[in-house]
């Protein structure tokens, strides 16, 4: 059974992505995507590709991202530093959203890991290919 700990880091890597941190603290900060997208000077397609984990920022738009949004880099990067406090305890979830929410996240770690380990498959077949052969 995944970890259902109430202390577990809301925001950490484990458990979430850089674009849920970005789409979290802009709720946060009452803000909608085309209000921080305009503010950052992007186009709502590109931060909605933020926050779906498709692209990240470059430095520059990082370091404007924490800035209006009131976290740190390293939170938006990693979830550590100063960024959001967990949702609040009292807020009320929908009956078995408890049970769901550590379950996700242990299949994101999985896949995270698949992910990794399918990135050194393919630098291994890479390698494999570039290889004379011995005929």
């Amino acid at each position: 059974m995944p970890d259902t700990d109430p202390d577990t880091n809301w925001y950490g890597p484990d458990v979430a992505t850089f674009g849920d941190r970005v789409a979290a603290a802009r709720e946060a900060a009452g803000m909608t995507q085309s209000v921080l997208a305009r503010r950052i000077g992007v186009r709502v397609a590109t931060l909605r590709h933020w926050e779906n984990d498709v692209s990240e920022p470059r430095a520059n738009r990082l370091s404007m991202l924490a800035g209006l949004l009131n976290v740190s880099m390293m939170w938006l990067i990693n979830g550590e530093g100063d960024g959001l406090d967990a949702p609040d305890a009292a807020t009320e979830l929908p009956v078995g959203a408890a049970d769901v929410l550590p379950e996700m996240a242990l299949v994101r770690k999985e896949m995270s890991q698949g992910a990794k380990r399918l990135g050194v498959l393919e630098k291994r077949l890479r390698a494999l290919l570039r290889e004379p052969s011995d005929d």
